[in-house]
């Protein structure tokens, strides 16, 4: 599966600039390159939206600041994410919150994978969720939940996010008790 197929792209995606970053081969991207707002694995960032943004994009940091098989949360207009790294360089943005738990802790959960499929395990209960659907893999025997997952796109060595709507996974929000 290619980068592009990871991270569903909307028609308000403008044509993307070749990324000097191995993350971005393929990847359909905002057309904006500036500096980022960084997050450390584990750290949230207060990403805002760049003037030199495309609508509904938001910049959070470069790819290199992202390490391999970590988590790191960011602040996205008010909403927590959790943005990973693959080890094959490929990115996939999350909400930050636990839908088992209602905990925020999904960025420091463990990157993994199941058959060639990207994971991250929840560090609270331990389920596991698909990076590209938001699904659940190992409910652990409870009511399936899923996460949201965002598309994420890669322009000149900066990574952007931009909020998928609520509606995107099913049990996303719920209240998990």
């Amino acid at each position: 599966m290619t980068m592009s197929q990871a991270m569903t792209m909307d028609a308000e995606t403008p044509a993307a600039t070749p990324s000097p970053a191995p993350a971005a081969p393929g990847v359909t991207a905002p057309a904006a390159a500036a500096s980022a707002t960084t997050a450390g694995p584990g750290d949230e960032a207060s990403a805002t939206p760049a003037a030199d943004a495309p609508h509904g994009w938001t910049r959070i940091c470069r790819v290199d600041d992202l390490l391999v098989e970590r988590g790191a949360a960011a602040l996205v207009d008010g909403h927590q994410i959790a943005l990973f790294r693959t080890y094959d360089g490929r990115l996939f943005a999350t909400d930050q919150i636990d839908p088992f738990s209602g905990a925020a802790v999904l960025s420091r959960g463990i990157v993994g994978d199941r058959a060639g499929v990207p994971t991250v395990a929840s560090p609270m209960y331990k389920q596991v969720f698909d990076l590209r659907t938001g699904q659940c893999l190992d409910t652990q025997g409870k009511e399936p939940l899923s996460v949201r997952v965002h598309p994420v796109a890669v322009t000149d060595g900066v990574v952007f996010v931009k909020l998928a709507p609520a509606a995107d996974a099913a049990g996303a929000g719920k209240d998990p008790r």
